[in-house]
């Protein structure tokens, strides 16, 4: 029985965002183009980008990007890249074949910059095997960066770059840790030679004056926290897409509390 006669209404809640790379990778097959996909395999959300594709191979990052773009480019052992792309390509890929003409698409939560520059090492892969006249037949991208993930991104390199400048003691990431985008915003100050935690509760402040956090590899460590507790702290804070404001105030709160404990200890 149709929905309409069981009184039932459906609703379509996916990302505007995801339905654009959704868009896009369809573009790709319409267009006969493989699409390359920055992201992760075995991500939920590259998994249904990938329902849309014919052809497709998924690279993590500029490494493995590099990989692609020199067989472009130069060849090699066709075997060894179909080996290490084992989990991330389409049945029955053919290097030889389907990269001669390569749409680019990417997970929403990946690192914008990253994305840009894969972009960038295709575009000039595809100049340098078939000519800058020709590059346009051969490659196509559209930008599919989420708004929300791209702001945060911006924002916490805006921070980290004027770091010195703002005396910053560090960045505080709050946000899931199975979730991608935060993932992402703890790398870019990590990355930038600059103090940074990612926590997904408040409870992860300690008032001992630890802090429980998620490292860029991904394991689970408790540290000290605040270095001087009698200083004033100077911190970023910046949190996932999807994390509830409350999640933040919360952990913001913890951080108030030890400051607090800190100067009852003093006056006593």
């Amino acid at each position: 029985m149709p929905n309409h006669k069981k009184n039932v209404e459906v609703v379509d809640t996916t990302c505007p965002w995801v339905s654009k790379v959704w868009n896009t990778v369809d573009t790709h097959q319409k267009k006969g183009l493989t699409s390359i996909i920055h992201g992760k395999y075995a991500h939920e959300e590259t998994v249904a980008t990938i329902s849309f594709c014919e052809d497709y191979i998924i690279v993590k990052d500029m490494k493995e990007a590099d990989m692609v773009t020199d067989y472009i480019v130069n060849g090699g052992d066709k075997e060894a890249l179909l080996k290490y792309f084992k989990n991330a390509i389409s049945e029955g890929f053919d290097p030889d074949t389907m990269l001669n003409k390569v749409g680019l698409a990417n997970q929403t939560t990946m690192y914008k910059k990253e994305t840009r520059a894969i972009g960038q090492a295709f575009q000039k892969a595809m100049m340098k095997k078939f000519g800058p006249t020709e590059v346009n037949q051969h490659y196509m991208e559209f930008d599919t960066i989420c708004d929300a993930t791209q702001e945060r991104q911006d924002a916490v390199s805006e921070l980290v770059e004027n770091s010195k400048e703002l005396d910053l003691d560090f960045i505080l990431v709050v946000g899931g840790w199975d979730s991608s985008n935060t993932a992402h915003l703890l790398e870019i100050p990590l990355i930038g030679g600059v103090r940074a935690f990612h926590i997904n509760r408040s409870d992860c402040i300690g008032a001992d004056n630890t802090i429980t956090h998620r490292t860029m590899s991904g394991e689970i460590v408790t540290e000290p926290f605040i270095l001087d507790l009698d200083k004033d702290v100077i911190m970023g804070v910046t949190s996932g897409a999807s994390t509830p404001d409350s999640a933040v105030q919360d952990s913001l709160g913890s951080i108030f509390m030890l400051k607090n404990l800190q100067k009852e200890k003093k006056e006593e």
